[in-house]
């Protein structure tokens, strides 16, 4: 059975290395960017099962992204990967499709399970954020 397949976006390289770490044992990782514009092309040339994508970030933000990677047609499953814990960012994230809220915070905790949920498409938000 092949594992799934995950398209990060982040524009902080300790974050990326940090995600790919995390993801190495479990998915494949078809590619990495590091802004919303780029991110849309990589989705649209890998089709991956979920992109794990940053909300801050140059270009398109994550909700920007999420937005064009809708009208696009993807059917990635969307994990948001995030400093913010403010309720009105999930709530756009998810407004945009997302299953994932993950904090950066807690992503060595939360990031696999999230992934694992989505997938299922179930949600799954950090503990942390308040909603």
């Amino acid at each position: 059975m092949a594992r799934p397949t995950i398209l990060v976006a982040d524009d902080h390289i300790l974050v990326l290395k940090r995600v790919l770490s995390l993801l190495e044992g479990s998915f494949d990782v078809v590619g990495v960017t590091n802004n919303g514009c780029d991110l849309i092309a990589e989705a649209q040339r890998f089709h991956p099962d979920v992109i794990v994508l940053d909300i801050t970030m140059p270009g398109l933000n994550g909700i920007e992204a999420a937005h064009a990677l809708h009208d696009a047609g993807s059917t990635a499953k969307l994990v948001f990967l995030t400093i913010h814990d403010q309720p009105a960012f999930l709530e756009a994230c998810f407004a945009e499709g997302g299953l994932g809220y993950v904090t950066k915070s807690r992503m060595g905790k939360d990031l696999i399970p999230a992934i694992n949920e989505a997938l299922a498409d179930h949600r799954f938000i950090s503990p942390t954020v308040p909603y």
